[in-house]
């Protein structure tokens, strides 16, 4: 078996990995996914953005696309049929918003819908800046929710915390003092330069990782055949899983001390860099 049918699904992030600095995918990372999916390779994104804020970027490439959103918490083939969603309980949501009172301001309420309150918030006084412009993007889908555990009459898809690095750290530190740790998945997004965190609350064993595992047994290709390529804390479990891992340049310092394969950055096609180094083509 050569390198190009060694490897039968690719599955990769999209902010900070498929998408450069300017959020576009660049020529180079299109015809390199172009090429291996006329090879025959299946190609997945996988990433914390929603499902409809994650389409437009997998419409982009021209073909079939498995798209992984929200962290691993849904999972929607081409068509748009949804294959997998792994709620958080309602309860242990409104469990965690009571626990986590003094960062409401912090708070979004996540839910698998693309109507208004498909995100929730508290009242606009109590945000802080990172969710105040969040707010200005997503106008159509927000609500805001007074106090916000009343808001969770149904199981959203995850809770997030979102504020400077400092401030996050505070917040696992509390969340993880819950009491409910064991019901709940804890991850984060972090920009360093930024100086900015998401921290991510989702179901019981639900992640990227979880949800690549579950596709890749469906479609029956082992792990050794998947190829995953990140940048961040919440691609971990994913890189973990996958029988070729590759971790971005761009990527901080700690995540590349995991001996997994390091390609260029993304403003420099690492995607493509690295599916023609290790697909062969």
């Amino acid at each position: 078996m050569d390198r190009m049918q060694s490897i039968r699904l690719i599955a990769i992030d999209i902010d900070g990995t498929l998408l450069d600095s300017n959020h576009q995918v660049s020529d180079a990372n299109l015809t390199a996914l172009r090429r291996a999916h006329e090879c025959g390779v299946e190609i997945a994104l996988v990433t914390g953005r929603r499902h409809t804020f994650a389409l437009p970027v997998a419409q982009s490439l021209g073909f079939e696309v498995t798209l992984i959103s929200s962290d691993g918490a849904v999972t929607r083939l081409s068509d748009g049929s949804l294959f997998h969603r792994d709620l958080l309980p309602a309860e242990t949501a409104q469990a965690l918003t009571r626990h986590m009172a003094d960062f409401r301001g912090d708070t979004v309420v996540i839910f698998d819908r693309e109507t208004e309150g498909a995100l929730v918030v508290a009242t606009a006084a109590e945000l802080n800046p990172a969710i105040r412009r969040w707010k200005e993007t997503n106008p159509l889908y927000l609500e805001f929710g007074e106090p916000l555990e009343m808001a969770i009459a149904e199981s959203p898809v995850q809770l997030r915390f979102c504020g400077t690095i400092h401030r996050m750290r505070e917040a696992v530190a509390i969340l993880s003092a819950s009491g409910l740790v064991e019901k709940v998945t804890i991850l984060r997004t972090q920009y360093e330069e930024r100086d900015f965190c998401l921290v991510i609350v989702l179901n019981h064993a639900c992640s990227k990782g979880h949800a690549l595992q579950r596709w890749a047994e469906h479609r029956g290709i082992p792990r050794q055949e998947v190829m995953a390529i990140g940048d961040n804390y919440n691609d971990i479990e994913m890189l973990h899983y996958a029988g070729v891992p590759v971790i971005m340049g761009n990527a901080c310092d700690e995540l590349k001390q995991n001996g997994w394969v390091v390609t260029l950055g993304n403003n420099h096609a690492g995607v493509a860099h690295a599916v023609r180094e290790i697909l062969g083509m």
